[in-house]
């Protein structure tokens, strides 16, 4: 084998070597000369397996691909970290990047993938074949999905927070290192996290009712939460909802938007229930009505009073020092 600083084409005809490890993994690996580059797989169930590739090459790499895939399955892969791309016949290049999710209909078609030289690339795939997507997903459905004479792009998009985190656990039961069973042991785990993430991508791709609004991205709900930071840690200031969202970096409305949907409440009304909390907790321990007041922003006694009574259905002196010893 002579490798080209250029890169080197990697043929279908030129040899992998397979392992089957101890812990029930079959393991695919690049010559050792091409850098460090493997492919775990583990079967679930007949039709529905799991995979984890982790290439490192020491050249810039074009493995060419004959799609070993019988009959035609559908392809979940969840960047984690890197990119690498696909070119196939006659069809759209994919780009598999850390961060995304990649859904394609697949069917067996000469391709190449590509890796850039000295980069890693980590990535997880779940691989479902006609039979299986028909048994969770009905053979009308199936047959939609994966009506496609060698590769389509089914959906990319930014992975969400509940799909890195299946990503993440069946990337940890995929490294037996990391806990004492064998991985045959753990498949119910790696079955439940891989239904979940199939699950969510399925939904993704037919939603079964009309959907509203696109739903919050990450960095939204991220900004939202720190709105919520805000308010619980300066309940003593006049804080309002222009300040919050240009204090996090987002619209009023999508603040609004985002208290309804993680908190249930309106950022004033969240705002009210952290300053009558926080009151009632200051009253029990013994603290004034006056200073109660002042801190959490009410600059006069009665008007705090007021807000108390009417939230709780008692007065603040009828807590006064519950909890004094």
């Amino acid at each position: 084998m002579s490798t080209r600083k250029q890169g080197y084409r990697l043929t279908t005809e030129e040899p992998r070597s397979r392992h089957v490890l101890q812990d029930g993994r079959v393991r695919l690996q690049l010559p050792d000369e091409l850098g460090h580059c493997y492919a775990d797989s583990v079967e679930l169930e007949p039709g529905f397996s799991l995979g984890r590739l982790h290439y490192h090459p020491s050249f810039s790499l074009v493995e060419e691909s004959q799609g070993p895939h019988a009959g035609r399955v559908m392809v979940i892969t969840v960047g984690l970290q890197g990119e690498s791309a696909y070119q196939g016949e006659r069809t759209p290049d994919l780009l598999f990047k850390a961060g995304h999710t990649t859904v394609t209909a697949f069917h067996s078609l000469r391709g190449e993938r590509h890796y850039q030289e000295d980069q890693s690339v980590s990535q997880l795939r779940l691989i479902i074949s006609e039979s299986a997507l028909h048994k969770y997903v009905g053979s009308e459905r199936a047959t939609q999905l994966l009506d496609c004479a060698g590769l389509h792009r089914l959906s990319f998009h930014s992975s969400s927070q509940a799909t890195m985190a299946h990503a993440a656990a069946l990337t940890r039961y995929m490294q037996p290192s990391n806990h004492d069973q064998p991985l045959h042991t753990q498949k119910l785990n790696l079955h439940i996290h891989a239904l979940s993430l199939l699950a969510e991508q399925f939904n993704r791709l037919t939603p079964t009712t009309p959907q509203p609004a696109a739903p919050l991205s990450v960095e939204d709900i991220q900004r939202v939460e720190r709105a919520r930071d805000l308010l619980s840690s300066q309940l003593d200031q006049a804080i309002t909802v222009e300040y919050l969202a240009t204090t996090v970096g987002i619209n009023e409305h999508k603040l609004k938007e985002g208290f309804r949907y993680l908190y249930d409440n309106t950022p004033i009304g969240l705002l009210l229930e952290l300053r009558m909390r926080k009151a009632y907790t200051l009253l029990e321990s013994g603290l004034q009505v006056a200073q109660t007041a002042w801190q959490v922003g009410y600059k006069y006694p009665n008007n705090f009073s007021v807000a108390f009574t009417r939230y709780f259905g008692r007065s603040p002196k009828s807590i006064f020092g519950n909890k004094r010893l």
